[in-house]
C-alpha cells in the first residue's frame, strides 16, 4: 500500500506536467533554480568539513534549525499549491493507518522541496566525516530531522484543513504570505548585518537550539565529533521522542479527518445590502465597476497586487539607505502606475466563468472596459499623486515634480486605455477563482509571457514623448520641459485612455463569445 501510494504520487505529478508542456518548462526552471541553491549549500557544507568543530556545528545547527521551522509555517499558508495525496481524498477508502501515514510521511519528499532537503540534510555527512562514528550519527541526524519537517508539516497542513477550507483564511495568509516574499531583500540583509555584528553570540545560540526539537537532530554529529557521546545520547532521545510524538498526534488528527472532513460551508447572511452597487451611478458603467472594485477589495487574486505597492517605499528606501543615494525613489511613481495599470490586462481572464453575465445581460464594451478601468483608476491615480508629491518632499526637489507627475500619469493613464485592449483581445492562464493567488492552472504559459512582454513593449512606446521630456528636463535643468511633461502626460495619457476605452469595447463586442469559451477551458 505504501508502494501504491507513492506511484499515485509520481503518476499525478507526471500527468500533471503532460498537460502542459509549458509547465514542465516552469517545473524545470524551478528545478534549475533550487538546484542552485541546493548546490551552494552543499559545497558551503563541504567546506565546513575543515573548519572548527564548534564553527561547524553552529552553522549545521542553525541551519537544520531554519529548515524544521520553516516545513511547519510555510505549508499553512502555501497548502493550496499542492493538493496531491490530500487526505481528505481517501475518507471513503479502507487504507489502513499504519500504511497510509508512511505512504503520505513518504510522499512528501517527492517533490522540490523534500529532494531539497533530503539533498542538504545528506550532505552534512560529508561535514562531520572526520570519522565513522561522527559520520553515523551525522547520518542518523539527518534522517531524523528531515523525517521531523516532513512529519511536522503533515501535523500543522492537517491540524489547520479546517482553516484551510476557509475562503477568509485562504485569502489573509495568501495576502500576508506576500509579505515576507516583497520584504525579502531587506530582511536577508538585516539578518546578515545581524549575524556579522553578533558572531559571539551564534555558537551559544545553536548550543541552545541544540537541546530543542528544532535543532537536536542535527546536532548528534558535532556531539560526536567533539567529544561529547552522553550528549549526544540525549540529543538522540529528545529527537526520537519528538519525531514520535508528532507521529502520534498526526495519527489522532488523520483519524478526526478522515471521518469528519472539513466543510467550507457558505454562511447565512442577511440581504438587502447593495453595497458599492448602492452607491455607484445605476449605469452600465456604474454597475461593472462597483463589481470591480468588490474584486479589488474581496479577491485576493486582485489585492495580493495591492499589497506590494505600500511596500515598494520600503523596498526602494532601503535600497537608498545601502548605497547611500535615494535617487532610486524616483521610480516609485512611475513604477506603481505601471503595476496598478497594467493588473486589469487579464481582467476577463480572472472573471472566468463570471464572464457570462456581462454577456448573458448584453452590456456594450465601452461600459464594460470604462467600468473596469475607472474602479483601477479610483485607487491608483491617488497612489501616483501621493507617491510623486511625497518623492518631491523628501527630496525637496519641488521643481522635478510636475516633470514626474506627468511622467507618471502618462504612464497610468496610457497603460489603463491599453489594458484594457489587451484583456479584450487575449485571455492569460491565471488562479481560479476561491484558488491561492500562487496556484495557477496549466495552459499556454508561451502566449501568456508573450502578451505580457508585447503589451509591456507597446506601452513603452507610447510613452516615449513623456520619457523624451522627463530626459529633457533632467539634461537641461529647464522646469519649462516639467510643465509641458505634466501637460503631455495628462492631455495624451487621457487621449489613449479613451482610445484605449473604445477599440477594446469595440473588440470585446466582437470577440465576447470567444472570449468566454477560452477562459471556460481553465476551470
Amino acid at each position: 500500500m505504501v508502494a501504491h501510494l507513492l506511484r499515485l504520487k509520481l503518476t499525478l505529478l507526471r500527468n500533471g506536467l503532460r498537460r502542459s508542456p509549458w509547465q514542465l518548462v516552469g517545473m524545470a526552471i524551478a528545478g534549475l533554480y533550487a538546484l542552485g541553491v541546493v548546490a551552494t549549500l552543499i559545497i558551503a557544507l563541504v567546506l565546513l568539513r575543515n573548519a572548527s568543530p564548534e564553527t561547524a556545528h553552529t552553522a549545521v545547527v542553525l541551519g537544520g534549525s531554519a529548515a524544521v521551522l520553516g516545513w511547519g509555517v510555510i505549508p499553512v499558508v502555501a497548502s493550496a499549491t499542492d493538493m496531491t495525496l490530500d487526505p481528505a481524498r481517501f475518507t471513503t477508502f479502507s487504507v489502513p493507518m499504519k500504511q497510509l501515514l508512511a505512504g503520505l510521511a513518504l510522499g512528501g519528499l517527492i517533490g522540490i522541496p523534500g529532494l531539497a532537503t533530503v539533498l542538504v540534510a545528506l550532505s552534512t555527512v560529508v561535514t562531520w566525516s572526520r570519522g565513522v562514528l561522527p559520520a553515523l550519527a551525522a547520518l542518523l541526524g539527518a534522517a531524523l530531522g528531515v523525517m521531523t519537517c516532513v512529519v511536522l508539516a503533515k501535523v500543522v497542513t492537517t491540524a489547520t484543513a479546517s482553516l484551510a477550507a476557509s475562503r477568509r483564511f485562504k485569502d489573509i495568509s495568501a495576502i500576508a504570505f506576500m509579505v515576507p516574499l516583497v520584504l525579502l531583500g531587506p530582511i536577508v540583509a538585516g539578518v546578515g548585518r545581524g549575524i556579522s555584528a553578533s558572531t559571539g553570540f551564534l555558537p551559544g545560540f545553536a548550543r541552545t537550539l541544540s537541546w530543542t526539537p528544532l535543532g537536536a537532530p542535527w546536532a548528534l554529529g558535532g556531539d560526536i565529533a567533539s567529544g561529547r557521546p552522553g550528549q549526544a545520547a540525549v540529543k538522540l532521545l529528545v529527537s526520537v521522542a519528538v519525531l514520535g510524538a508528532l507521529a502520534w498526534c498526526w495519527k489522532l488528527l488523520l483519524e478526526r479527518a478522515l471521518v469528519t472532513p472539513p466543510y467550507a460551508g457558505a454562511g447565512k447572511r442577511r440581504g438587502g445590502r447593495l453595497g458599492l452597487f448602492g452607491v455607484l451611478p445605476a449605469t452600465p458603467a456604474g454597475a461593472v465597476m462597483a463589481r470591480s472594485l468588490t474584486y479589488w477589495l474581496r479577491d485576493p487574486r486582485y489585492s495580493g497586487s495591492l499589497v506590494v505597492i505600500p511596500l515598494l517605499p520600503v523596498v526602494l528606501a532601503f535600497q537608498g539607505a545601502q548605497t547611500g543615494s535615494y535617487g532610486s525613489l524616483a521610480f516609485l511613481a512611475p513604477v506603481s502606475a505601471f503595476i496598478l495599470a497594467w493588473s486589469i490586462s487579464a481582467d476577463v481572464s480572472y472573471d472566468n466563468t463570471a464572464f457570462a453575465l456581462h454577456l448573458a445581460i448584453g452590456v456594450r464594451g465601452v461600459a464594460d472596459r470604462l467600468g473596469r478601468a475607472l474602479a483601477c483608476l479610483t485607487f491608483a491615480l491617488p497612489v501616483v499623486l501621493v507617491f510623486a508629491v511625497g518623492y518631491a518632499a523628501f527630496t525637496q526637489n519641488w521643481a522635478a515634480l510636475p516633470g514626474q507627475l506627468g511622467f507618471s500619469l502618462g504612464i497610468l493613464f496610457t497603460g489603463l486605455g491599453l489594458s484594457s485592449v489587451v484583456s479584450a483581445r487575449y485571455t492569460v492562464t491565471v488562479p481560479l477563482p476561491g484558488d491561492s493567488p500562487f496556484k495557477k492552472p496549466p495552459g499556454n504559459v508561451g502566449q501568456t509571457l508573450a502578451v505580457q512582454f508585447v503589451g509591456m513593449l507597446v506601452l513603452m512606446l507610447l510613452v516615449l514623448p513623456e520619457a523624451a521630456l522627463l530626459v529633457a528636463q533632467a539634461v537641461t535643468g529647464n522646469v519649462l520641459f516639467g510643465w509641458l511633461n505634466l501637460a503631455a502626460g495628462t492631455i495624451l495619457g487621457l487621449v489613449l485612455f479613451l482610445a484605449g476605452v473604445r477599440l477594446g469595447g469595440k473588440w470585446l463586442d466582437a470577440r465576447g463569445p470567444e472570449l468566454l469559451a477560452q477562459v471556460t477551458v481553465n476551470r
